[in-house]
């Protein structure tokens, strides 16, 4: 075999220090070319962790049995010697920024993996990177130097299930810094001064917020593979809005982020609520920053009080199966069904102007109405399958305005629907059996009763409360710290300020934990929570639309108007395929309806993971809930990467 010289750059060496040469064989295997760098180099030190990197073919040597000629290396290669492992600054949803060690050699998903279990965060195949969005600057502001905790010390072998230590995961305590860090990853930070939030990046359409998504990094490819260098900063975020097994004993760091990313997404308006809304979530805000100042964190109780919970869980998980099956004979026989006096407006047909009454029956997923009680034995004026329509609420409760907006589909695009309650707990029985049927259940659904008892929860907060005791007027709210701008122009703090307070009243006694799951279950209730935009353009379209991808449904939205077109739900999808040479998706579903687009914002692979990662949220079974499958990731959302 002809011996040949191989041009390996090492970086322990500094960056003036000329390339090495080593005299390498083609049946020489990595292993060995490895083995000759360490020699040459004449440093002692930990070479486990270091790797060949081959510059021009973006790849990783990480196959130490592979020889040089069956990698395919040749003496115009170009290799360098490099550690795996490099210090990356994350930008948290709280805003605080963290450099910590990360895999630059794995594919995303797995460095995600790492990333979380040093940050003490469960089920990480629901958070991924992307690139910053750069904030609004002045040239006369001088940026303050942004504060970085620092992880790197943190072995990166940590357990998956951390032990604990005063409270907090062991490898948390190894110093001062750390234990400030772990203090300000699991408690809710006060609330942003109004400056920080006018000088933050706020998407002012679905074409910009089509642009934030577009900025994910590719959960198949290493960080190298994509540009990523050493200390270069990232946002780590929650990508799929499906929240598997929130327990506030093991989450409480998984919490906090949520809740984080939820606030920051009302206060820089990415998604849109009512004022009513807004100040229910501003006085929540203002209770969980007051209680998590008074309030010492209890994370975990002892090993012997966690048994026991645990096998009370596993009995009240048993039992739940068993009067589940009873409920299934029960419902064989006797299927549960509303009716009542409702008022109905469908803005698009001129035969019904403004809202007319008739006697309605919820069957089923089906509404029908019928001109009176009477006439109900007949065959009705009109009957509507609301499997796959959209849901939302219209409610004023202090106006007495209880409507429920409905997006029903048919071949022609989205019939729009509304219909009018008489009071709370009529609107409460007709939402939850509304949002039932959008999802193919129906009224005998064990979860019917505590989806209507969460509406009742939540309009009762926005009652207001005469007879209760105002909060302290020298509480000093800073009220343009808890809305989003548009509030801050409409109203003055002493307008605002009585608002948010009478609202307090409704959450004054809630614990911090219930706070924040009761402002995370409201935002998960927003009509368009969850939702993630791209610009696409269908085939046979002359013009660009919006594709919102939720974690049960692809949108079609009209760019112009921003009205839904279409919905499709996944659980009616038959297949989807990528075509990567012309980059267009195209996906089939039930009664031979099929679709095609392009991406006009995005890669079309990001389109490609978010679908094929929301089908594998929906595989995740509680027994399984402790083992990650990453194969079945990588194959539902690497495309031709995974194959």
């Amino acid at each position: 075999m002809a011996v040949w010289d191989l041009s390996v750059t090492v970086e322990e060496l500094g960056p003036e220090a000329p390339p090495l040469s080593i005299s390498v064989t083609s049946d020489l295997h990595i292993g060995g070319v490895i083995l000759k760098i360490v020699e040459m180099t004449q440093i002692k030190k930990d070479w486990s962790d270091h790797a060949l990197w081959w510059e021009q073919k973006q790849q990783w040597l990480l196959r130490p049995a592979w020889t040089l000629d069956k990698c395919g290396i040749h003496a115009d290669a170009r290799l360098t010697f490099i550690p795996q492992h490099k210090p990356l600054r994350l930008g948290l949803p709280n805003g605080a920024v963290v450099r910590l060690r990360a895999s630059f050699s794995g594919p995303l998903f797995h460095s995600i993996i790492g990333i979380c279990r040093i940050l003490n965060i469960r089920h990480p195949e629901e958070l991924s990177l992307l690139r910053p969005v750069e904030e609004k600057k002045k040239k006369k502001d001088k940026e303050p130097p942004e504060q970085v905790y620092d992880l790197t010390e943190v072995p990166l072998t940590v357990d998956n299930i951390a032990s604990l230590h005063n409270g907090m995961p062991v490898h948390f305590a190894i110093s001062p810094e750390t234990e400030a860090a772990y203090k300000m990853l699991s408690v809710s930070q006060p609330p942003p001064a109004p400056e920080t939030i006018a000088k933050m990046y706020r998407p002012a359409s679905v074409v910009d917020k089509a642009h934030i998504h577009s900025r994910w990094l590719d959960s198949s490819r290493c960080l190298m593979q994509q540009g990523i260098q050493e200390n270069d900063k990232l946002w780590l975020r929650f990508k799929y809005y499906t929240f598997h097994e929130l327990e506030p004993k093991y989450d409480a760091v998984r919490l906090t982020q949520l809740y984080e990313q939820a606030r920051w997404a009302i206060l820089l308006e990415d998604i849109d609520c009512t004022e009513e809304e807004m100040m229910l979530f501003a006085a929540l805000q203002y209770h969980i920053n007051k209680v998590s100042q008074s309030e010492p964190q209890a994370m975990m109780s002892s090993p012997a009080m966690d048994d026991l919970e645990s096998a009370l869980q596993c009995l009240e998980v048993k039992m739940e199966g068993e009067s589940s099956c009873m409920d299934m004979l029960e419902t064989m026989t006797t299927a549960p069904e509303l009716h009542d006096y409702l008022k109905i407006f469908r803005p698009k047909r001129l035969t019904l102007k403004g809202y007319k009454q008739y006697w309605f029956s919820f069957k089923d997923t089906s509404i029908s109405y019928f001109k009176s009680k009477e006439e109900s034995i007949g065959e009705p004026i009109q009957k509507m399958d609301l499997k796959g329509c959209e849901v939302a609420g219209d409610v004023n409760v202090a106006g007495q305005k209880f409507c429920i907006k409905l997006l029903i589909p048919s071949p022609e695009g989205m019939n729009e629907v509304y219909l009018r309650c008489e009071n709370e707990q009529q609107y409460s029985r007709w939402m939850a059996a509304c949002r039932l049927a959008s999802k193919g259940k129906n009224l005998a659904d064990s979860s019917f009763t505590s989806e209507v008892e969460n509406i009742q929860n939540f309009l009762s907060m926005q009652r207001a409360n005469p007879g209760t005791t105002s909060a302290q007027a020298d509480d000093n709210i800073n009220t343009h710290s808890l809305v989003s701008p548009r509030y801050h122009k409409k109203y003055k703090t002493k307008q605002l300020t009585p608002r948010i307070l009478e609202s307090y009243q409704n959450v004054a006694q809630l614990s911090l934990t219930d706070g924040i799951q009761k402002f995370l279950q409201i935002w998960q209730a927003l009509p368009d929570f969850g939702v993630s935009y791209f610009v696409v353009r269908f085939k046979g379209s002359r013009k660009d639309e919006v594709l919102g991808i939720a974690n049960n449904r692809l949108i079609r939205i009209d760019l112009g108007v921003g009205d839904v077109v279409k919905t499709w739900r996944y659980n009616n999808m038959r297949q989807w395929n990528v075509n990567w040479d012309i980059r267009q998706v195209a996906i089939e579903f039930d009664g031979n309806v099929n679709i095609a687009f392009s991406c006009v914002t995005a890669d079309c692979k990001i389109v490609h993971e978010y679908i094929g990662g929301y089908i594998f949220m929906s595989t995740r079974a509680r027994e399984q809930s402790d083992i990650l499958n990453e194969e079945m990731f990588h194959k539902l959302t690497g495309g031709h990467e995974a194959l």
